[in-house]
């Protein structure tokens, strides 16, 4: 949307002309190779798919949602202009958290947003976790990146960072972040699979954990 607005928005437009659950699916088994291609093929299945949610195979890395019974809206190239233009005062890096919050110095402020860690709502009964949210890449995150996320945030506040966090409100969040402030909500989650099948309601207890410098 920032370096190539006259390739990207045609494409868009195709993908919405043709926009059907079997072309959902057709889409999401090829990847195409050129870089617009590639960005226009994620904002469309990102658009479609259940819960606008982009997850990945554990094995083969192949992005695995199903259809959301949704249409593709697209996006209209006044709205792709106005992005790009916010965009164009960012950097965009695809790295490791512990590698790109080396550079954070005082006075920064960061906004981290780690994948939860499963859980288990009903621990008596369930085999499974209720909630899986660390599986978005073939990549897990799990318990000793969320250790050292807390060790780096500690690091930060001593340096006069200042971060916000959202995460899942439990005992292990609150035991590695003990100096930080934490506010407590819960938000309404929907666990399923699919939208059209009958979904259980959970109230998920939710965290914003404050550092304070």
């Amino acid at each position: 949307m920032r370096n190539h607005h006259a390739e990207l928005s045609p494409l868009l437009d195709w993908y919405l002309s043709k926009d059907s659950k079997e072309f959902y699916y057709l889409v999401r088994s090829e990847v195409p190779a050129g870089l617009v291609e590639r960005a226009a093929r994620f904002l469309y299945l990102n658009g479609v798919s259940w819960n606008h949610l982009w997850r990945e195979n554990s094995k083969t890395g192949a992005m695995n949602v199903p259809w959301g019974d949704r249409k593709f809206k697209g996006i209209d190239s006044e709205t792709m202009k106005v992005i790009g233009k916010v965009l164009a005062r960012a950097d965009i890096v695809a790295t490791d958290f512990r590698e790109i919050l080396k550079g954070a110095k005082k006075g920064d402020f960061v906004y981290l947003d780690p994948p939860y860690l499963p859980i288990y709502s009903r621990p008596d009964v369930e085999k499974e976790p209720t909630a899986k949210f660390n599986k978005y890449t073939a990549k897990t995150f799990e318990m000793a990146d969320l250790v050292d996320l807390a060790e780096i945030c500690a690091a930060l506040t001593k340096q006069g960072v200042r971060w916000v966090m959202s995460n899942r409100d439990t005992a292990s969040v609150r035991d590695l972040f003990p100096d930080a402030e934490i506010i407590h909500f819960t938000t309404h989650r929907s666990l399923a699979a699919q939208s059209r099948r009958e979904v259980e309601a959970h109230q998920s207890p939710e965290a914003i954990i404050v550092g304070r410098v």
